[in-house]
């Protein structure tokens, strides 16, 4: 039986399950803090962004923790928004804006975590990606493994292997979706999906006519190399109907 701890979160108190991380405590209990790099799909949390940190007072001491990945194991104290969190956190916000200058999602953010002035950061031109690796998560959950992160330091990127087109990809846009910056572009038209330099098939529900994937992801969704006909949607339609058309003659 899970033990239950009440810790305090910006005078408010709250409950939680010892073991739980900070970040889904505070989020549970309506209080906001700042994050990227986390998504809900994934239990696997890497805390890369570091824009969620907060103070937390325990038995008198008080240290800066990623709020993403740290477990409650006693009663404490937190602040989210105490001097000090803001203040470095505005220098971490900084650092994400200049490491990519292009992300929209960092404008909103901005105006809520704020962020120093300096000359002394190099801005990379163009960039959007903030390296939180959470389309990789989303490509690896896949079994497809079709994207990484290739080199090292300030060459550091997410790729496919060697940048060329890979065959393991299904053009699923798993990965953009999950994106917090829209860094992942990819394009298409009424028949081709085009993304990390592979164009990929369009199949549309044979009802509908709605767009349900490309070929390759349809059929790894179904295990068997085979596509569907209809959409999920078509498909729960015509079980309905089929239903009801039994039971008129019960």
């Amino acid at each position: 039986m899970s033990e239950t701890i009440t810790i305090t979160i910006d005078g408010k108190e709250c409950t939680c399950e010892k073991g739980e991380y900070l970040y889904d405590v505070a989020k549970r209990n309506g209080i906001f803090i700042p994050v990227f790099c986390r998504h809900d799909a994934f239990e696997d949390h890497r805390a890369c962004c570091r824009i969620c940190i907060v103070e937390v007072e325990e038995g008198g001491r008080s240290k800066v923790v990623t709020s993403c990945v740290y477990p409650v194991e006693r009663e404490c104290n937190v602040q989210t928004r105490s001097e000090k969190i803001m203040e470095e956190r505005s220098v971490i916000m900084a650092l994400l804006a200049h490491r990519a200058p292009e992300a929209a999602s960092f404008k909103p953010m901005v105006g809520r975590v704020g962020t120093v002035e300096t000359d002394r950061l190099v801005t990379l031109d163009g960039e959007k990606c903030i390296l939180c690796a959470l389309c990789v998560q989303a490509c690896n959950s896949l079994g497809t493994g079709a994207i990484s992160t290739v080199n090292r330091g300030t060459e550091k990127m997410i790729d496919t292997p060697y940048g060329k087109e890979s065959a393991a990809c299904v053009g699923c846009l798993s990965c953009a979706n999950v994106c917090p910056t829209g860094a992942i572009e990819y394009s298409e038209d009424d028949a081709v999906r085009t993304i990390w330099n592979r164009e990929f098939e369009l199949i549309r529900c044979g009802e509908c006519g709605q767009i349900m994937g490309t070929r390759d992801s349809l059929a790894l969704a179904a295990g068997n190399n085979e596509v569907p006909a209809v959409c999920d949607e078509c498909r729960k339609k015509h079980m309905a109907d089929e239903m009801m058309a039994t039971y008129r003659y019960v």
